[in-house]
């Protein structure tokens, strides 16, 4: 998993095409993913266009097609293969904390199956659309980009407001996961100031790690990984003489939370499209990203099965003890207390992998947006180690008001805005598969554009099955959340118009197709 040098795979196991040379010099960005920072005062970058408010943003060519800017000039890169594959294990999994919920809603049987099932269903072809489209616009715009070269940008911004306010929920989990673990060691963290004050300071220190740069992110989400699976690790070889296949298979299909069994399952295996906000800071992303992904797909899937096989089958079956936190308590009953502390220990050091991880992804997506000219410049101001101040402090904020909900319902929230612009990334990628299908690709999905399709059908209908399982509470929250998004695009867009705030275009990034033209709110999409 760890080695760089392995033959090139596609996630569904035929070999990608190898990377056309001329690709790069048709505008598709240059093979390390660079770009010009912006200058530091949150001004345009050197060489941008002019400020929105005086001339309007500018979306040239598709890479490759009429139009096309120039590829940037190279610049440094932080991340390779090895620590880009432990980043998309945290912003997916950070590992099997928080997988117990499948077991209390529907039993062992349906909770294996599902993470046999699902990663087919979702991981899969997210992952694919992940590897073609972040490789065809290398930026940390990821999917903002994807959707506004498909629909415009106007639906560019409104991807971007869903899925930056969707990774914000979801990292205000990790507050509550790690707390969760410790106060069964540590009573007082069960609530009021001493939780209070534990979630203030995690905050506060893992977004110091972020702000350090994404070479620190990228090694201590490596340290902490191997960490945090060590002791499942363990706890596997010590419940060798305990396991009883059988109970591998006990079901009750009267008696299944269908909500909370598919949320839970959906939540911990998603999130694959979050690396693409980092592609501008990957070296080589054309190599690169589509062999992470790979490698990351099958390190996810085992480091949930081989858990949950563990857990399910060394002890008796009570799903009311099924919840977020009881892994330390298998690991009592098997190990002694040693293990449950080691455990504890680890589902901390995940919590704190997933928050860096996930902030990363939120905060360069900010910074993107700021580069395409859909958010105001000083979005785009990076700090002396090169990361997006502003984004990071914005995504923290975030953080901290979420915080006070609980597990089950921060997912819930999540998920459902999450379908949302899972919905806008599919149609996008379609789209750019139907109208420019000679554009560079350096990594294509081995299907085409009917196979595509296909493939997206029964995510579709898990993203439908999500959608109409939620509570009516959840609904109107996140139905309200986007009609938010609705509203803020054209107050920008007036603000800009006054002059209120500088906007600017980053004019070495690779184009968006000039032949769309962004729909209005009240206006249907032109397929």
């Amino acid at each position: 998993m760890g080695s760089v040098g392995p033959p090139e795979v596609a996630l569904s196991s035929p070999p990608p095409p190898p990377v056309v040379a001329a690709a790069a010099a048709a505008g598709a960005g240059s093979a390390d993913g660079g770009q010009e920072k912006p200058a530091q005062n949150g001004g345009p970058a050197a060489g941008a266009a002019p400020a929105m408010g005086e001339e309007g943003t500018e979306y040239r060519g598709l890479p490759g097609g009429a139009g096309a800017a120039p590829a940037p000039a190279p610049s440094p890169a932080s991340l390779s293969i090895v620590p880009l594959i432990f980043i998309i294990f945290y912003e997916v999994s950070g590992g099997p904390f928080g997988i117990e919920d499948s077991v209390g809603a529907a039993g062992p049987l349906l909770a294996i199956a599902g993470f046999l099932a699902l990663p087919v269903i979702w991981s899969v072809p997210e992952a694919l659309i992940t590897a073609e489209l972040g490789t065809m616009f290398p930026e940390n715009s990821g999917y903002v980009v994807w959707v506004a070269s498909a629909l415009g940008p106007y639906w560019g911004f409104q991807q971007g407001w869903m899925k930056w306010l969707s990774g914000v929920i979801d990292n205000a989990l990790y507050p509550v996961l790690f707390l969760d673990y410790l106060k069964s060691g540590v009573p007082a963290l069960g609530g009021g100031a001493p939780r209070t004050g534990a979630v203030l300071g995690l905050t506060a220190l893992l977004t110091l790690l972020n702000y350090r740069g994404l070479t620190v992110v990228g090694w201590a989400a490596i340290s902490l990984g191997v960490f945090s699976l060590l002791p499942f690790l363990v706890m596997g070889f010590i419940s060798i003489p305990k396991l009883r296949p059988a109970r591998w298979l006990e079901v009750d299909l009267h008696n299944v939370d269908w909500n909370l069994y598919l949320n839970t399952l959906f939540w911990n295996l998603n999130y694959w499209d979050s690396i693409s906000t980092l592609s501008g800071e990957i070296r080589n992303p054309a190599k690169t990203l589509p062999k992470a992904l790979f490698y990351a797909v099958i390190f996810v899937v085992v480091g949930y099965l081989y858990p949950l096989l563990t857990g399910t089958g060394a002890v008796p079956l009570d799903r009311g003890q099924w919840t977020d936190g009881y892994f330390a308590d298998i690991a009592k009953v098997l190990g002694g207390a040693w293990l449950m502390w080691w455990m504890q220990a680890a589902a901390a050091m995940s919590n704190m992998g997933m928050f860096v991880a996930e902030m990363s992804s939120d905060s360069y997506q900010l910074l993107g947006m700021a580069e395409r000219g859909m958010l105001p410049a000083f979005f785009a101001t990076r700090s002396r180690y090169g990361t997006p101040l502003v984004g990071i402090l914005f995504s923290a904020s975030g953080v901290l008001l979420l915080s006070t909900m609980s597990f089950q319902e921060i997912v819930a929230a999540e998920n459902f805005l999450y379908c949302f612009g899972m919905l806008l990334e599919f149609l996008s990628f379609v789209l750019l598969r139907v109208r420019r299908p000679d554009a560079p690709r350096p990594y294509r999905v081995p299907l085409g554009t009917a196979g595509c399709v296909a493939m997206l059908v029964p995510a579709t209908a898990l993203i439908v099955a999500v959608l109409a399982l939620s509570t009516l509470k959840v609904a109107l929250v996140s139905l309200g959340a986007v009609a938010v998004g609705l509203v803020l695009q054209p107050v920008l867009k007036f603000v800009e118009k006054k002059r209120w705030l500088r906007f600017s275009v980053n004019s070495d990034l690779p184009g968006i197709d000039v032949a769309l033209q962004p729909a209005a709110p009240d206006e249907p999409l032109i397929v």
